[in-house]
This record gives C-alpha cells, structure tokens and sequence, in this order.
C-alpha cells in the first residue's frame, strides 16, 4: 500500500469520526495555543523591559553599596561623601557623577489637597540630561523647586503644573514651598535607581532638601552623604575602562570604602550588566509558565492515544479484511500512525494560529508591544507531530498484531 493510498485512508477514517477526531486534536490545538500565548507575553514582557533599561541612554554606571547579589540600590547604605563625588567626576573618562538620596517627607500640598507621600528623591539638575519632559523643565541646583512626574502631578485634585506652588512637608515637622519647575513625560522611573514601576515621584535638588551628612574618614569634616551614585561615562566606548577605574578608586582611598557595613560590597553596574540580568530573570520565568503549559499537551496526547485505541477495536473487522487480501503488518502500522500524525499536526498548526492570536489579545491587554515569538513556531509543529508518533505508536502496533482469522470473525 503506497502512501498516497495511506494517506486518503487516514483522511477517510478522520472524516468518519469528525467529532471524536475534533475532540483529541482540540487537546493539542489548546497546549500548542497556550504554549505560543504565555511564550509571546514572555518574549513581549521581555523586549519591553530590556528596551526599557537599553534604550537610547546615556553611558550610565550605577554605583551603591550594598549586597552583592540585590536589584540596584535595594538596601543601599548612605556611604559615598561629597569628596568621594568630586574625586569621581576627576576620574579619566567621567563626564559627570550624579548623586542621588531621599528626603523622609509626610505629605505634599496643593491648593488645599494634600496626600500622604513618604518620601522625596533627592538628586542634581544633570539627572535629568536627555529626559522628556510634558511641560518645563529641570530644576536648578540651590532653589526651592521642584519636578513631577505625571502620576504626582495629577495625584492631587487638581493637575500641578509648571508655575505652581506646592509644599512638602518634611518628617521633621518642616513644610517647605516649592515651585514646579516641570513635569515629567514619563511616570517611568529615572534611571536604574528609579526602577521600573510607575508610581507618583517627587525630585527636588540635594541643595537645599538634602541634609544628610557624616563625618568624612579621609577629610575630617562634616559632609553630604549619598547612598546612590550615577556615574556617566565620556561615551559608550569608554565604559569599561571608566569602570575599572570606578571600582578601583572605591577599593582604595574612599571614603565609602571605610564608611560601608563589613557584609556589604560596592556594586558598579553598567546598563548591560542589568540587561543581562533581566534578560535571565525572565527567561527562567517563561520557560516556568511554558513548562506549565506543556501538560496540557500531556493531556491532549492521552486523548489521541484513547482515540486511535477505539479505532482499531472498531475497526477490527477492517483491518482483518486488509490482511485477507494480502495488507503487511507494515502496512496496518503504517495507517494507523498515519492517523495519529495528521491529527497532532493539524492540532499543532491551529494551535500556533489561536496561540498567535492569544498572544496579541494578552499583550493589548496589558499593555505590551507584541513581540511574536516566532521560534516556538517549528518547535510547536514538531512537538504536535512528535505527540501523533507517541501517541500512535501503541495503537498502531496493536492494530498490527490482529490476527485476521480472529478479525474477520470479529462482530
């Protein structure tokens, strides 16, 4: 029996049984589906957050101290002096060193609304360099201004705007009047520091908000003291030699060096160091969803293997008349794996259809832009053809075995 003849014979015995058949490639069509959904989230997700953190920035390096293996400025200690700023910004290849600290704050007021903020970022007018703003712009170091983000500017009962006046009072029971200098464009946080969630965020400039200070080990006199550092290169090309030479300065004669708690270290991290991690943080994720999908396919391969079991034993009778007219055991194993095949292959192909689907309705709804993952596609057909092959495999064998004189008596 060729195979064009074994290939109409599976397609007849298909359309002979459409609701049976429907029903067992419907399993493989809901694994496939569900593995190509949570894969293209997972690969969205991915690509939104990494051009999120890689994005067209400024060569940044983000300096804290603090455990070694944390997320950055997760219990970062306040550590790093005015000195040790300036002797950073003298370094060969630093553009700039932006220093960045909270301001413990209770609430914020405008025109008569106040919330409940509890605290206020501390940071340098060059935190802003190459930030959108909606409207105005940076504040000044040394003035009672300050910046918003849109979720802060419209957390009151009116919007804030460039020009206004609001007041932040301060966890000493100080309430200080402050002038909007701009509002941001994104309630994204700024920089690593700022970290991916959005939520309202008040910046105002070290100088005059920032007062916390520490006796420098290596000067002798009171200074600022920040837990935060950004430090920006010359350029791109010039991160890893400014890196090392970061970590150097803060492995000898630092003030922070002397001032950080014995169990915490000093992390130095480019824009790539924490694309990598992400990228490996969400890997693991969706191949954790995915994994979960894939019993799903477990459970479809148990429905085509009880299918083709009930169709050798209905069609016993048959394949005892292919044998009486000279079929081989070859030829029976061949039909029914033939069967089992096509119904896991057009399984895995509705599957990667309504899967594609599921993955732009997902990402819509949450907001992602729809990163299609196309390399589960291939993956998705083998895993629906290899499923009909397993599956098959017993039945088909069994079929194989039938004794025709006993199948031809067969009722």
């Amino acid at each position: 029996m060729g195979p064009a003849e074994t290939l109409r014979m599976s397609l007849r015995s298909i359309r002979g049984h459409k609701v049976r058949s429907s029903l067992s490639a419907f399993g493989v069509v809901i694994g496939i589906a569900a593995v190509i959904t949570l894969a293209t989230l997972g690969t969205s997700l991915q690509a939104d957050i990494v051009g999120q953190v890689a994005g067209d920035r400024a060569p940044n390096m983000y300096v804290w101290a603090g455990p070694s293996n944390g997320q950055p400025g997760v219990a970062a200690q306040p550590v790093f002096t005015q000195h040790d700023v300036e002797r950073l910004r003298a370094l060969d290849g630093v553009a700039t060193v932006v220093p960045r600290g909270v301001v413990a704050a209770t609430a914020i007021t405008y025109r008569g609304s106040t919330v409940s903020q509890q605290g206020v970022v501390a940071t340098q007018p060059a935190q802003f360099d190459g930030a959108a703003f909606a409207a105005g712009g940076s504040f000044e170091q040394g003035s009672r201004e300050v910046v918003l983000n849109p979720l802060a500017a419209r957390m009151f009962d009116d919007t804030a705007t460039v020009g206004d006046e609001v007041t932040v009072r301060l966890a000493d029971g100080r309430e200080v009047s402050a002038t909007v200098a701009g509002v941001l464009n994104s309630s994204t946080g700024i920089g690593q520091f700022g970290g991916q969630a959005r939520q309202p965020q008040v910046y105002v400039p070290t100088d005059p908000f920032y007062d916390r200070t520490v006796r420098s080990p290596t000067q002798g006199t009171e200074q600022r003291v920040y837990p935060l550092l950004t430090v920006v290169a010359a350029d791109h090309e010039s991160i890893p030699t400014t890196q090392s030479a970061v970590e150097r300065y803060l492995a000898g004669p630092s003030d922070a060096d002397r001032l950080r708690p014995n169990s915490y270290g000093m992390n130095v991290r480019t824009d790539q160091d924490l694309v990598q991690q992400v990228r490996e943080i969400l890997s693991t994720l969706t191949a954790f969803v995915t994994g979960i999908a894939v019993v799903s396919l477990v459970v479809a391969s148990l429905g085509i293997a009880n299918v083709m079991l009930v169709s050798v034993t209905e069609r016993t009778r048959e394949i005892g008349i292919m044998k009486a007219v000279g079929a081989q055991n070859r030829d029976v194993l061949q039909l029914f794996l033939v069967q089992a095949v096509l119904l896991g292959f057009v399984g895995a192909l509705l599957g990667v259809a309504l899967g594609a689907l599921g993955g732009l309705v997902a990402t819509d709804y949450v907001g992602l832009p729809l990163v299609f993952a196309f390399e589960w596609v291939p993956i998705a057909i083998a895993v629906g053809i290899g499923v009909g092959v397993v599956t098959g495999l017993y039945p088909a064998w069994s079929a194989a075995r039938v004794d025709p004189i006993d199948a031809l008596r067969y009722e």
